[in-house]
């Protein structure tokens, strides 16, 4: 299974499998093509935690030319740890889903 790893803008990896983008295109087929502008979202996007799951967080970034009525994507990832064959804690951050949305700016 493929998986697409990127590094964001707080230094932390993270990886989106190819299972993942299947389950979001699932439901929206018609973000296919805005892959790229996904893996954007990670690298360069804001994010912000979730109030009742510390380890969930949204990341968000504004793109212009999505679908009618977006400005945003939004992905939402987890922040976990696992046992690497060594026994060593390792980071296990993945993307679990994500859509386009409306966002008002707060400028």
């Amino acid at each position: 299974m493929q998986k697409w790893v990127v590094q964001d803008r707080y230094n932390n990896t993270i990886y989106l499998t190819e299972e993942r983008w299947a389950h979001i295109l699932g439901s929206r087929p018609e973000l296919e093509q805005y892959f790229e502008q996904f893996l954007e979202t990670l690298r360069t996007g804001y994010r912000k935690q979730d109030a009742l799951i510390p380890n969930k967080y949204r990341y968000f970034r504004y793109f212009d030319g999505l679908l009618p009525d977006n400005n945003h994507l939004v992905l939402v990832v987890l922040f976990r740890t696992r046992l690497d064959e060594q026994g060593q804690y390792v980071s296990n951050n993945f993307v679990v889903t994500g859509w386009a949305s409306y966002i008002l700016s707060q400028g």
